[in-house]
């Protein structure tokens, strides 16, 4: 009897299996990113941030492990030396590294929050709580020292109302063809970080575009690169009809090197990571949009988000570069056998 309860014990469900999964490939290749800069970071207090997220990485991959072997699951084998060249000239300036590890903080702190949503068995839920927890604590490491960096952008700032407000008409119509009314609160915000976001991938293309090896690699970044840029254009050309500052742009601070840190697969997983999240952020401000002409703008970016999706897992198939996540039995194959 006892056998059969450790073995329920350590039974994993697809929501698990998959929480755990794709943490593993994203924190194997955080361990290869990380370590490349701070083979090339100058900047004494960035350094230490970049450390802490190494440091998280590598603690995540042992305690996943952990859990996967104990319920009888094969480790991913994600990325590893061989997608990491530490020795490579520097691609990225100081305060890029910084930004990058903005970006991929909010990415691991939504990530970490809906695995614990989605997760019945306690000791994992314990886990993803301690990851939301030390992903705080690097969050407002990245924040503070942020906001002493010349190229901080601020979320912009709406004015306090003087009293309690009722829409008195959507303006769904009127807000293509007439008069547009200023944008709320939500819209504001969705704006900014998907501006942020968005040119984030865009700049992060341009650098891959410049190492990579493969031509059809190369090609899909380069048409990254415009369509992210395009799309980030799109939310701050809505922001600026308001007055409203828009993020930085961050391409300035690629470096001329042609000399790839990464190997191909790492970048093109890495593209395929970025685009998936923002499908979800893009998804997630539709719904809270009620200006007809934003809803049209979040139609258009998704579509390019899915495009650029699927050109980037049809390349890693072809070179034999995504590896599979467990799935269901296959119970056709089986009966055709």
């Amino acid at each position: 009897m006892g056998i059969f309860k450790q073995k329920s014990a350590n039974k994993l469900t697809a929501a698990e299996v998959s929480a755990l999964w794709l943490q593993y490939m994203g924190d194997s290749m955080a361990i290869c990113v990380y370590k490349y800069f701070l083979k090339i970071v100058e900047n004494n207090e960035i350094k230490p941030i970049l450390e802490f997220s190494l440091q998280l990485a590598e603690g995540h991959i042992t305690k996943i492990t952990e859990f996967l072997k104990s319920a009888n699951f094969q480790v991913p084998i994600g990325f590893t030396e061989n997608d990491v060249n530490v020795n490579s000239p520097r691609l990225f300036s100081d305060q890029f590294l910084l930004f990058y590890s903005y970006i991929m903080t909010i990415h691991g702190l939504s990530a970490y929050s809906l695995a614990i949503t989605n997760t019945e068995r306690e000791d994992i839920q314990n886990y993803f709580f301690e990851c939301v927890k030390e992903s705080k604590e690097l969050f407002q490491k990245i924040v503070k020292l942020a906001k002493s960096e010349p190229k901080y952008s601020s979320v912009p700032s709406v004015p306090s109302p003087h009293w309690a407000e009722f829409m008195e008409t959507p303006g769904f119509i009127s807000n293509l063809i007439g008069d547009k009314r200023p944008l709320n609160s939500s819209e504001i915000s969705t704006l900014f970080f998907n501006s942020t976001k968005t040119g984030f991938i865009s700049s992060l293309s341009l650098a891959f575009s410049q190492v990579a090896v493969h031509e059809d690699v190369r090609n899909f970044l380069l048409k990254n690169v415009k369509l992210a840029g395009k799309d980030a254009e799109s939310f701050d050309t809505i922001l600026q009809e308001d007055h409203l500052p828009i993020p930085e742009k961050w391409d300035a601070e690629i470096t001329d090197s042609t000399v790839s840190p990464f190997s191909d697969k790492l970048i093109m997983f890495h593209a395929g990571f970025l685009v998936n999240a923002a499908l979800t952020y893009y998804g997630a401000s539709l719904g809270s949009s009620f200006r007809s002409d934003i809803i049209v703008n979040y139609t258009k970016v998704f579509t390019h988000a899915l495009e650029a999706g699927a050109i980037s897992y049809s390349i890693m198939v072809k070179h034999g570069w995504l590896e599979k996540q467990p799935e269901a039995i296959d119970r056709n194959h089986l009966m055709q056998d």
